[in-house]
């Protein structure tokens, strides 16, 4: 039967000398003191691999920065994990990788992979306002912690200053945000589950104020005032016109091209990098709005868009045109912004007792049922274009598109 081995002690450990050549003494338990010819001391832990049996030896560190209590404490932990069928070297091989990998799959690095496929399927826009308000309030503080480490205590602390500001739609956006970037994280394995799931529910919740509007009723009022300003220009009504004809945002309004438009079959066709949800939209065109076309040909010349700009003539009108001659120009601050001309005909159309889903569908609106939508692939253009009638000629009934007046 072998001897117990004779445990060390501290002062054993102090006193022992180079002889020359290099030493191995046992504590018990499997662990061993290494002392090389250089006078250096260090741990390792010998044992028997659970499965080939076959003897290992495991590096715990250097002696005297891991103590002889600590080093004991190390090895029975691996005793207990040879014991439970675990070989200890690849245990701990494997909680180094975890490491690594924790340390490189940052919070940072995870969002730039969910923003690689987020922005391929919103507008440029919307992807770049929603990466910026990231990069201002988020990614400075936590992008650099472990997508691990991330958690609700954390975040809900570093976004409470901004409800101080009283910045609560920036809240609402980065709840959103930082919500998508967890449940990719989810998704693709990094982490186990979403600890944000519910951080929204813990700021003041923000009211959500419309965008101005006008009743339909007070439509008239609106064109007369644009059709009689002196101080517009003739391509900023007609911009303004096409807007409220086509029922479409300010940004489509002025990016509109040439040939994305089909005269013969009265069709715009957005392509869909402009469009809020990128998926192409199409705009059946009354001949009120054929007729701003004609007007604006002589106007764009040979130029790539409608409306071009007026100090760049490659480029388009300035997206904000429409707006500030609304603001400014007419006096409608307050009563009126150039995305409200939009809800001033989904009100009229509803009042006029449309199809709701024929209506959503020319405001290029999603589908809010999504079993609904996911077998919907047509855009109803045909039977949008009564609508699109209706509307069109409601609005050139205030006025007359004719040289006097324009």
């Amino acid at each position: 039967m072998a001897r117990p081995a004779t445990r060390l002690t501290d002062a054993k450990i102090k006193n022992v000398q180079s002889t020359g050549k290099e030493q191995t003494l046992s504590d018990g338990g499997g662990l061993q003191l290494r002392v090389r010819v250089n006078g250096t001391k260090s741990w390792q832990f010998r044992f028997k691999d659970p499965i080939s049996d076959k003897l290992q030896k495991l590096g715990l560190g250097t002696y005297p920065s891991l103590s002889l209590a600590n080093a004991r404490k190390k090895a029975q932990e691996f005793s207990e994990l040879v014991a439970q069928g675990i070989n200890p070297k690849n245990h701990v091989q494997i909680k180094k990788d975890e490491g690594k990998k924790a340390l490189a799959n940052t919070f940072e690095h995870i969002a730039m992979m969910w923003f690689e496929r987020k922005q391929q399927r919103v507008s440029p826009e919307h992807a770049k306002r929603e990466w910026r308000t990231l990069e201002k309030y988020f990614l400075p503080i936590l992008g650099k912690t472990p997508i691990s480490d991330i958690n609700a205590p954390n975040t809900i602390d570093h976004l409470r200053p901004l409800e101080s500001e009283g910045k609560l739609s920036t809240i609402k956006r980065l709840c959103q945000t930082v919500n998508q970037i967890m449940d990719f994280a989810v998704n693709s394995g990094y982490i186990q589950a979403n600890p944000l799931a519910k951080i929204n529910k813990v700021f003041a919740k923000n009211q959500v104020e419309h965008m101005p509007t006008l009743e339909p009723e007070k439509l008239s009022d609106f064109v007369n005032k644009l059709l009689s300003a002196e101080h517009v220009q003739n391509k900023t009504k007609y911009l303004i016109l096409w807007q409220l004809h086509t029922m479409t945002r300010p940004k489509e309004a002025a990016r509109t091209r040439w040939r994305d438009i089909d005269i013969e079959n009265k069709v715009w066709t957005i392509p869909k990098e402009e469009m809020k949800k990128r998926r192409a939209h199409t705009v059946p065109l009354t001949d009120a709005a054929i007729d701003i076309l004609d007007r604006m040909r002589p106007l764009s010349g040979s130029a790539e868009f409608v409306f071009p700009g007026e100090r760049d003539p490659k480029s388009h009108m300035s997206t904000y045109t429409a707006n500030a001659v609304i603001k400014r120009s007419l006096g409608f601050k307050g009563e009126l912004v150039a995305h409200g001309l939009r809800a001033i005909a989904s009100t009229a159309l509803h009042e006029q007792g449309f199809d709701s889903l024929l209506i959503e569908a020319c405001l290029a609106h999603a589908d809010t049922n999504e079993v609904r939508a996911s077998y919907n692939r047509s855009d109803y253009l045909e039977q949008r274009r009564p609508v699109m009638r209706w509307w069109s000629e409601l609005v050139v009934n205030y006025y007359l598109l004719s040289d006097d007046i324009i």
